[in-house]
């Protein structure tokens, strides 16, 4: 019998749900939620990879929290 487990829903990490408190503005929001997704999925696409590489470097220390985090839990996967 399988049990249903709950969809999760972005924001996935903790550092992006930090960053997300208070911003009133979608743009940013959407910035953040694409960075999230692209961080646990890189695309090979130009535009997709230019476009993160501008948030990674606006925004250094929230791309090294995402990717902190995404390697401690790939971590607590392969136990």
């Amino acid at each position: 019998m399988m049990t249903a487990q709950p969809d999760l829903q972005p924001p996935y990490t903790h550092a992006v749900k930090q960053a997300l408190r208070g911003v009133n503005n979608s743009q940013i929001e959407a910035d953040l939620l694409f960075f999230e997704a692209w961080e646990i999925h890189p695309s090979a696409l130009l535009g997709a990879a230019l476009r993160a590489s501008q948030i990674r470097r606006a925004n250094p220390g929230l791309a090294a929290a995402i990717e902190a985090e995404l390697k401690e839990i790939g971590a607590g996967a392969r136990r």
